[in-house]
């Protein structure tokens, strides 16, 4: 982890975000995790997508980073859940706006399609953030 830290420390904050949570599954993964516990296969299950190889990857690279904890139970057969730490849960808003705008942009998209020529002016408006101070980094 400290040389995770070393490795961000002349990074913009974008590129901070951007090294933890970046690629396709890790955010997935989070949105996932905020319902609760979740085990291996239930995650697998949510995102059939995903290879078990990747999603072991993304679950030891967001655990490493300190936003999942992974916990193994002593029990037969072997129980291990996933959970998000308190700087997973942090992330609660950042993946509602991303599910905002999400819904957002396709209702754009859709709309682009059912029209013969767009006018910028027509398009629709995009969300609106949450409330968080926002910073220049």
């Amino acid at each position: 982890m400290r040389e995770r830290i070393e490795e961000m420390a002349d990074f913009c904050d974008v590129e901070v975000a951007l090294a933890v949570l970046g690629g396709k599954w890790k955010l997935l993964i989070v949105k996932y995790l905020d319902t609760g516990p979740h085990r291996f296969g239930e995650l697998k299950r949510a995102m059939p997508g995903i290879t078990q190889r990747m999603l072991t990857r993304q679950l030891r690279e967001l655990s490493d980073d300190g936003l999942v904890l992974r916990t193994a139970y002593a029990e037969a057969p072997p129980r291990t859940e996933y959970r998000l730490t308190p700087a997973g849960e942090s992330l609660k808003s950042l993946i509602c706006d991303f599910d905002r705008w999400g819904a957002w942009y396709r209702g754009h998209l859709r709309s682009l399609a059912s029209e013969e020529t767009p006018e910028p002016e027509s398009a629709p408006a995009p969300p609106a953030t949450s409330d968080r101070p926002r910073t220049a980094g």
